[in-house]
């Protein structure tokens, strides 16, 4: 299988550096720190694209510890949930060049109204100078779709709902590090896991990529990806909505990657694996234990389980563009910063 190595695939291969620069970064921010632990009616996570996803875990962690959480586009919260923007609302902002057109308008409307804690790879990013407390990814500068800096977004986020909820911040570094190893664990094989994925693309031309709980992450921002780096048909949902509608489509042409999750969703995914695949349709269940070295991913902590399940997914790309003769990631329409609401 002829790869074309584009900056895309130098990014997925500096994962391991990325994440490794970034949690040795993290510090108790007094800023932080602050406004975390200050009482609000309603905490708002918000975002464009994966930067919206890859808040799913920390709404979790919020939500399961009675603190009022919610996540909102940031486009719907500007135009639909304004109303809520006031000294009772702590907004948590997530956007990697911190410069996306919604995010600065966001800051804008923000201004003297509810409290910023941003989290961006970009130090002179509007957003970054405006908040009012900022943690930062050191993921390094990326060319296009979002890997590097997506998967050093988790660990950021990991950190600050270890702050939110009052965790050990030495226990939660040392799960952290654990991330940077693991990655470059399954990354050493990268070659050889497209090269699988790609004998397996015969006749597919539409992908799906399903988990629940924290993996909806991942998963979400997995169709995001599959689209913007293949100009393929793709699309990232929850398991229980993969079998709400899209289960009539299964045939011989759908392949679906199931992210088999933590012990709560683990036995409802394995099943729908076995129904796809019963149903005519193709499925590959990222787990520990998959039989294929492409599928199998790392024995992780469940705080940092999404990392790892983002790198099939990043392998998947790399094959579907071999197979359609494409450098994986290269853009042609879109930009790397959207500057257009």
């Amino acid at each position: 299988m002829n790869i074309i190595e584009g900056p895309y695939v130098h990014d997925i291969l500096e994962q391991p550096a990325a994440l490794a620069r970034t949690i040795a970064g993290f510090r108790d921010d007094a800023a932080v720190r602050q406004l975390a632990t200050a009482s609000y009616k309603r905490i708002i996570l918000t975002g464009m694209g994966g930067s919206l996803h890859a808040l799913y875990p920390l709404h979790l962690k919020l939500t399961n510890h009675g603190l009022p959480s919610l996540v909102l586009e940031t486009a719907e919260l500007l135009y639909y949930f304004d109303s809520v923007l006031d000294q009772e609302t702590l907004l948590v902002v997530v956007s990697q060049s911190g410069r996306s057109a919604e995010i600065v308008r966001l800051l804008d409307v923000a201004a003297g109204r509810a409290p910023v804690i941003a989290v961006t790879n970009t130090v002179d990013a509007p957003l970054a100078v405006r908040a009012q407390a900022v943690i930062f990814t050191d993921a390094g500068v990326e060319a296009t779709v979002s890997c590097k800096t997506w998967v050093s977004t988790l660990p950021a986020l990991e950190w600050l709902g270890a702050i939110f909820t009052g965790a050990d911040l030495s226990a939660t570094r040392a799960v952290l590090e654990q991330s940077a190893p693991a990655v470059a664990e399954y990354l050493g094989g990268w070659r050889e896991h497209v090269a699988e994925f790609g004998s397996q693309l015969e006749g597919l031309r539409q992908f799906f990529v399903t988990g629940r709980g924290t993996s909806l992450a991942p998963a979400l921002t997995g169709g995001l990806i599959l689209k913007e780096s293949t100009r393929s048909a793709a699309e990232g949902m929850s398991s229980a909505a993969f079998r709400h509608g899209p289960w009539e489509t299964l045939g011989g042409h759908i392949f679906v990657m199931i992210l088999e999750g933590d012990a709560r969703a683990r036995t409802l995914n394995r099943a729908m694996a076995v129904d796809i695949e019963a149903a005519g349709g193709h499925s590959a269940l990222v787990s520990p234990e998959a039989a294929s070295p492409a599928l199998r991913i790392p024995q992780v902590p469940d705080a940092i389980r999404p990392i790892l399940e983002m790198l099939p997914i990043q392998m998947l790309t790399l094959a579907i563009a071999a197979r359609l003769g494409r450098e994986a990631g290269r853009f042609e329409l879109a930009t790397k910063v959207t500057a257009t609401e």
